[in-house]
């Protein structure tokens, strides 16, 4: 029986669309289905991860929506958040991206808004007292001048509820790094009472200083960095972002306190590519953002 030529090309067009659907690799959420937050191309504004947990996909429920990428790990269960849904660490857990998009590359100036959640103690691998780390930007090995704690930047908690220490750490091209802690006498009771908190760290080059907020509060111990200018990232160096862990061998158990992961919850990531305003800040913890 022969077709014309109409039935023919219906009856190929059919088994192009059957064989592009067999093909179509499902292992990936469709673009556009995730929590998505206001701002222009371009803007400041460089990562954000809601970890909203609406969906069965581990990945979808770590996807970042200023760009789109999505975590490359995400072994983490999803627990009520202080917006929605959010990530519940675990030992050994934690996760991966492969880079924080462009913020490395852009920034000047930055801020680090996350909300957190910890009851007690914070652990290392191994159970015993050590940091427990909301973030990190692991380091690959660039020209054999890779920095002594194989990360770029380090952003941890380390205490109990009665005191506990917030650290940070950047490390600029050239290798120099700088500590803003708030530690020893400026620790930070109550913020490991198995509640919500919201900590926003801030980097401003214009006077190379560093602010802690607790709680859409600015803490009055300010850093600085003897006017080191703009933070400089080498975004070459970034081996991958990582999401409540060190850069340290995290998957194992041991006491090394680079390779700690957080136990508790952690909701509303985002990087921003300035050094937010008081108010902004505000904003973000009333917000609940």
């Amino acid at each position: 029986m022969k077709m014309n030529k109409l039935t023919a090309g219906l009856l190929t067009a059919s088994v192009s669309l059957l064989v592009l659907a067999g093909c179509q690799k499902m292992d990936r959420p469709a673009l556009g289905d995730y929590p998505k937050d206001s701002n222009t191309p371009g803007g400041p504004l460089k990562f954000y991860a809601a970890f909203d947990g609406t969906t069965s996909n581990s990945l979808m429920n770590a996807v970042d929506s200023i760009k789109a990428s999505f975590a490359s790990e995400n072994p983490l269960n999803s627990t009520d958040g202080v917006s929605g849904k959010a990530l519940q660490g675990a030992n050994r857990k934690f996760v991966k991206y492969a880079k924080p998009n462009d913020w490395a590359t852009t920034a000047q100036s930055f801020t680090i808004s996350i909300w957190f959640k910890k009851d007690g103690q914070t652990q290392n691998n191994k159970g015993t007292n050590g940091p427990e780390y909301l973030m990190s930007l692991k380091q690959t090995n660039v020209n054999n001048a890779n920095h002594w704690s194989g990360a770029t930047l380090l952003f941890f908690l380390e205490g109990n509820n009665t005191a506990c220490a917030v650290k940070t750490m950047f490390v600029d091209k050239s290798n120099g790094d700088s500590w803003s802690t708030w530690e020893g006498g400026n620790t930070i009771p109550g913020l490991c009472d198995n509640k919500w908190h919201h900590l926003a760290l801030v980097y401003n080059h214009t006077n190379s200083q560093a602010v802690l907020y607790v709680d859409g509060v600015a803490n009055p111990n300010i850093r600085g960095w003897s006017g080191h200018g703009p933070i400089n990232f080498d975004n070459n160096r970034i081996a991958e972002m990582r999401v409540g862990a060190g850069p340290g061998a995290a998957t194992e158990e041991n006491d090394d306190w680079l390779s700690s992961t957080f136990k508790g919850g952690i909701d509303q990531f985002r990087l921003y590519g300035t050094a937010l305003t008081a108010a902004e800040i505000s904003a973000l913890y009333t917000g609940k953002k």
